[in-house]
């Protein structure tokens, strides 16, 4: 189904391109009250790469920029502790008060039963959204690597991440690298560019250079233009059968693709949702495991989990179902713990996907 290089032949599992923000997480209490943050690192292409690194054990890279000052030098020592290497870290030089270039910062709320979870981002001319083509050797990073991924929310910073993404995929394709891309549609990313249909006409020029994509509803519906049909507004009771035939019509669109995957979500609450995932490859339909009535402790970086656990499958040659139930079980975890990074093991992941109860572990 994807034909992969020779991992002797790689530095990299996985190389992704994306920003990487401090994330600051008021924990129990809400952005506007609290009195203290606890921070870490995170962004939407980055997270995919920490996960495979540290719940598989897979080498992975990154390819992103900061400005260079203490809170950029932060950030680049959670990346390392997280295990990810610097394929290319691009440095902006910061003019002392961040009126050209900074480092993006992002507030997030996990929520709580019927309160939402809430995300603030401060991110607008970041040193990432910044990049543009030729800033990056992309013969040098491809030269060895396996696998690119980068998506949506890196695409959606500015006109010139566009650019970038495209001259990344592009140069992937030509290295026989394995490119997958998430959508992972934001409104607030997209208002001021054009909103949707800026989206979709991005979106649908990189997905032509992807090998595997990723979304869920919302993403294919407002991101790429496939809305999901029958469907009401609160997203429940979801039909896999609608999945079936929306993944399918994005297959025939997308002559290049070889697999399109979406998590499923039931939000029963902030803090309980029924939570599986679907794919579509060449050779037909599969269903992922369902969770019903998965508690949530926070749910940002669900996804992300969901696209490094199935990857990882893919990386090690696992059958489809296998690999999608990796998937399911790694960003099932990832929302137990707090963060946008994943701090599950591999053996928890396997643990879960042969469905053996979480009983204690001493």
């Amino acid at each position: 189904m994807i034909e992969l290089r020779p991992r002797e032949e790689c530095r990299w599992e996985l190389v992704a391109l994306g920003e990487v923000m401090l994330r600051f997480d008021p924990g129990e209490g809400r952005i506007a009250t609290t009195r203290e943050f606890r921070v870490s690192e995170g962004g939407g292409e980055y997270n995919v790469a920490r996960g495979l690194r540290r719940c598989f054990g897979l080498r992975t890279g990154v390819v992103t920029a900061l400005a260079d000052n203490a809170v950029g030098r932060l950030v680049e020592d959670l990346m390392l502790q997280g295990g990810v290497e610097p394929a290319q870290l691009v440095w902006r030089a910061y003019d002392g008060i961040g009126r050209e270039v900074r480092n993006g910062l992002n507030f997030v709320e996990r929520g709580f039963g019927v309160r939402a979870a809430v995300g603030v981002s401060d991110r607008a001319h970041s040193a990432a959204s910044q990049l543009k083509p030729g800033d990056v050797d992309w013969d040098a990073v491809f030269a060895q690597a396996r696998w690119f991924h980068t998506g949506g929310v890196f695409a959606g910073l500015s006109a010139q991440s566009a650019e970038t993404a495209l001259e990344a995929v592009q140069a992937a394709r030509r290295h026989g690298v394995v490119v997958s891309y998430d959508l992972n549609y934001r409104p607030s990313l997209w208002k001021a560019r054009g909103g949707q249909e800026e989206a979709v006409e991005v979106n649908r020029e990189l997905v032509r250079h992807v090998d595997v994509l990723f979304g869920n509803e919302e993403d294919f519906s407002a991101g790429l233009g496939y809305p999901l049909e029958g469907v009401d507004e609160n997203l429940l009771d979801l039909d896999v059968a609608l999945y079936e035939r929306l993944l399918a019509r994005v297959l025939d669109d997308q002559p290049q693709l070889a697999l399109v995957a979406s998590t499923l979500r039931e939000a029963h609450s902030a803090s309980v949702n029924d939570w599986s995932a679907v794919c579509r490859t060449r050779d037909g339909f599969h269903v992922g495991p369902r969770l019903e009535r998965l508690a949530i402790f926070d749910r940002i970086g669900g996804g992300d989990s969901f696209a490094s656990g199935l990857i990882f499958g893919l990386l090690e040659g696992l059958e489809i179902e296998h690999a999608l139930a990796y998937g399911v079980a790694h960003g099932a975890l990832a929302m137990t713990t707090p963060g946008d990074t994943s701090m599950a093991t591999r053996a928890e992941v396997e643990r879960l996907v042969a469905g053996r109860a979480p009983r204690v572990d001493r």
